[in-house]
Formats: structure tokens, C-alpha cells, sequence
């Protein structure tokens, strides 16, 4: 198949449905990319959100051009006690670990972390938080990809569909980054959004399979009551910590 065959009304019908998918399955994607950039100085954020989206789909498509390796990932590795571990358990396992460790880390951080200096701390540099990005942006492409081949076995019609969904993220991820900031309520939740992700990604890596839809729901209710709780809400909101820079201003 070549991109001049994409309009078709069974291949847009495709292309459609993997794009509803693949926004979805990047929800988790942009939040991590959201929780991340907000401990940047305000002038980095912005600058950070799009590296770590277009990060993300340059991993996706030389993942879909690296089909063969791909499929080659499922392929066992070694076992340990009678259990079989290929490539994607490993990665699976690994990227879940560090996303329970650094969403642990950044609720710490927003709860009863001392309020600290941002130019001090490694963990706020622009470099390392990019790095941690594109760390999580493999673990997230990969399972992104899995699912999509899954789907459909027409390459142009998945890159297609994850260039649209990425200029969809690359558009509302300021306005989910400020909404999530304005709001300390809904960082937690984000936040508790992410240890399920990466506890789903455990569990996979050891070859349980977690339907995402039941996490989905779980967070999409939590978040709609919350919405309503703040529409309703009177008086001080709630406040985390902030970070204050060197000149004395909170970001």
C-alpha cells in the first residue's frame, strides 16, 4: 500500500479509529509530559512539552519502519524460576518501575517536599528532564505500536494516524499542563493516573494483562467528580509546594 490508496472509505474508517486510539493510549503520554515540564522555569515548559511530543513521534514511526524487530521483541530471552522473559517484558518491566518510582517521587515532591531552589536541584535541569521524557516515550511508543499493528497491518495508514494524534497532543498539551497546575487536585490525581499506568505495565511485563479501559474509566470518573467538586468548591483552594527561583518567583 502506498499514501494515494489512504482515501478509501475502509482505510479512513482505520486511520480514524487508530488515531481515537492512539490520542488515548497518549493520554498518559501528555500527562507525564505535563508533571514533568511544570517543574521547568515557566520560559522551558513550553519548549520541553513540544521536544518530548515530537520525541515521542519520531520513536513511533522508526518503531513501525522496525517492524521485524519489533515482532522479534516477544521472542523469549532467558527464564527465571520457569517464567520466559523477552525484550518487551523487560522494557515493559523497566519502564513501569521508573514511572511508579517518579510519579512516588514527584507526589513527595508536591506534598512534603521543602520548598527549594530551582536553579540547585539536577532534577529540574532542562537537559535531565528531557531525558526522563524520552525515557517513558519508548516504554509508552512501544505499547502504542504493539496495539496499532494489531489493528492494522498498513504501515502509511499508523504513521498517518500518529502524526495526526501527535499535532492533536502538541495543541491542547499547554492547556492540560496549566489546567493540572491550576488546579493541585488534579496533579494528584494525574499523578495517581500514572502509578496505575506504570503498575498495568508491571504486571504486563510479567505477562498479566491489564485491560486499560477498566484504568481509563477509573480515571476519567475520578477526574469528572473532581471537576465538579471545583465548579462547586468555595474559599482557598488547595496549594502544593511551589519552587521558587533565585529572584524569588514560584513556578
Amino acid at each position: 500500500m502506498d499514501f494515494s490508496t489512504l482515501f478509501t472509505v475502509p482505510h479512513l474508517i482505520t486511520l480514524l479509529t487508530l488515531t481515537a486510539l492512539e490520542i488515548v493510549l497518549g493520554i498518559d503520554n501528555v500527562i507525564f509530559i505535563a508533571i514533568l515540564s511544570a517543574r521547568l522555569p515557566k520560559e522551558q515548559q513550553n519548549s520541553a512539552r513540544q521536544i518530548g511530543l515530537l520525541t515521542a513521534l519520531g520513536t513511533r514511526i522508526l518503531l513501525l519502519l522496525s517492524l521485524t524487530w519489533i515482532m522479534g521483541l516477544v521472542e523469549p530471552l532467558f527464564a527465571v524460576a520457569g517464567k520466559e522473559f523477552s525484550g518487551r517484558d523487560i522494557i515493559l518491566l523497566v519502564g513501569g518501575l521508573f514511572l511508579l518510582a517518579k510519579s512516588t517521587m514527584e507526589m513527595h515532591h508536591s506534598l512534603e517536599g521543602h520548598t527549594e531552589q530551582a536553579t540547585s536541584s539536577k532534577a529540574n535541569t532542562f537537559l535531565v528532564v528531557v531525558g526522563q521524557i524520552a525515557i517513558l516515550d519508548i516504554v509508552f511508543s512501544l505499547d502504542s505500536v504493539i496495539t496499532a499493528v494489531g489493528l492494522s497491518g498498513e504501515v502509511p495508514i499508523m504513521i498517518v494516524a500518529i502524526m495526526i494524534s501527535i499535532v492533536i497532543m502538541l495543541l491542547f498539551a499547554k492547556s492540560i499542563s496549566e489546567y493540572i497546575e491550576k488546579h493541585p487536585t488534579l496533579k494528584i490525581l494525574a499523578l495517581s493516573f500514572l502509578l496505575l499506568i506504570g503498575m498495568s505495565l508491571v504486571a504486563e511485563g510479567f505477562e498479566f494483562h491489564v485491560d486499560k479501559a477498566y484504568i481509563y474509566f477509573a480515571m476519567a470518573f475520578s477526574v469528572g467528580v473532581e471537576l465538579l467538586n471545583i465548579r462547586m468548591r468555595s474559599g482557598k483552594p488547595v496549594e502544593l509546594h511551589r519552587q521558587v527561583n533565585e529572584n524569588g518567583s514560584t513556578h
